[in-house]
């Protein structure tokens, strides 16, 4: 049995698959270690708790958060890296921690908790990577690679290697079929909306070298977590004054709803500099009824609990055409009706953006849309339907296949870590 796991480190949820229940293809589905709970999924979340000094992870942590425990939360770690901010810190309790020790904590624990699981420790990883970290920026996109093995190795991974998402997913996805096929990989993460067309099937399976296998990859920093973000700034933030004036005429500055509807920039609502600037804009306001229910929700430190409500919006708006958040911790509270119609104008920009995309792919690999077979949709975002049927509608003949949301990327990562650690 290998000494090797693949680490799918995502955005929003991470997990870590391993291949030791048996050898080949036969094993991917039963791959993924569980990580919290007896679930596979630990959510990409630490809490540090004030109260009880101690350090949560995962859903854990999002419990303890929502009790209402003293603390700091913080959640989108992957956002940081390749950014200006993964060389900054944060204050915690009193002490600042830097970004890159706050990620070592979380992978580290990620791979105490695996080893737990295998019964064994985990010397060398395969770790999946957006296709960018960051768009149109090659040394930033590597530096967020370096910084990411840098990370790894500090927590106790000896040999690291590197696998794009989109492909760790296409190699689970061929471990189901039985023929050959072209297929588009659509991995929309909580980050990243990232695309493969590969040629798979049983024969090519236990190829060592699949690079002619990879006709294009592509990818853009588009993700879930923008999704929340725009459906926050299109119905929740106007009730804290997003769009509202000062009585000179001036807008009130947007940072603030921009920071609070963004994951990984919650806390810089929280700074004093920031705080006292809008007790400034408070007294200035045109409608101050509504920069006091921000200043409530920001003195209550309750921005991560809002970014929560409106993420379960977007995943109820899957199912419904109307969802109703009931905000109870704004000042009044506030019962809203968000409509589908609602979010889907929110992202349409974003939906434009992730079309190009895929098409560009298909131009750079030389490939006809009525040329792919299938379409193998994976990534907990995959599951906003205006999404998937766009980009259906741009390989109008190919099957759509649904695979492990949560899964696919940390299976196939197991099977490439095999390949490549044995």
């Amino acid at each position: 049995m290998t000494n090797a796991c693949g680490v799918d480190f995502g955005t929003s949820n991470s997990t870590v698959g391993w291949t030791g229940a048996g050898a080949g293809h036969a094993a991917a589905q039963r791959t993924l270690l569980a990580l919290e709970d007896g679930k596979p999924t630990l959510p990409s979340v630490v809490f540090f708790n004030a109260d009880d000094e101690e350090v949560r992870y995962g859903r854990a942590a999002l419990l303890d958060y929502l009790a209402g425990y003293e603390g700091r939360l913080m959640r989108s770690l992957k956002s940081l890296l390749g950014t200006s901010l993964m060389d900054g810190q944060t204050e915690v309790g009193g002490r600042a921690l830097p970004f890159r020790a706050l990620l070592g904590q979380f992978i580290g624990e990620v791979k105490r908790r695996a080893e737990r699981q295998a019964g064994r420790e985990f010397q060398s990883a395969v770790f999946g990577r957006p296709v960018f970290f960051i768009d149109d920026n090659p040394a930033a996109d590597q530096l967020a690679e370096d910084t990411l093995a840098e990370v790894a190795k500090s927590v106790g991974f000896r040999e690291i290697a590197f696998q794009y998402e989109p492909i760790a997913a296409a190699f689970d996805y061929e471990s189901q079929i039985d023929r050959e096929e072209l297929v588009l990989i659509a991995d929309i993460g909580g980050g990243t909306s990232d695309f493969s067309l590969v040629r798979l099937g049983p024969d090519r399976a236990g190829r060592s070298e699949r690079r002619d296998d990879i006709l294009a990859t592509g990818g853009v920093h588009i993700g879930g977590t923008d999704f929340d973000k725009y459906l926050s700034l299109a119905t929740v933030m106007p009730l804290l004054g997003y769009g509202s004036q000062l009585r000179s005429g001036a807008d009130i500055p947007s940072s603030y709803y921009f920071n609070l509807a963004t994951w990984h920039t919650i806390n810089q609502a929280y700074t004093r500099k920031s705080i006292a600037q809008l007790a400034d804009l408070v007294r200035d306001a045109r409608e101050p009824a509504k920069l006091q229910r921000l200043q409530h929700l920001i003195d209550e430190r309750a921005g991560h609990w809002l970014a929560m409500q409106v993420e379960a919006a977007k995943i109820g708006l899957s199912d419904h055409a109307t969802v109703t958040l009931e905000l109870d911790r704004l000042a009044p509270p506030e019962n809203l009706a968000v409509e589908r119609v609602q979010f889907e104008a929110a992202i349409g920009g974003l939906l434009d953006s992730i079309d190009a995309t895929v098409l560009r792919l298909l131009d750079d690999a030389g490939v006809a849309p009525e040329a792919v077979d299938t379409v193998f949709f994976t990534g907990g975002s995959s599951g906003v339907g205006l999404l998937r049927a766009r980009i259906g509608a741009l390989v109008p003949g190919a099957r759509k296949v649904e695979g492990d949301l949560f899964g696919s990327i940390g299976a196939g990562l197991a099977l490439d870590a095999r390949r490549k650690f044995g």
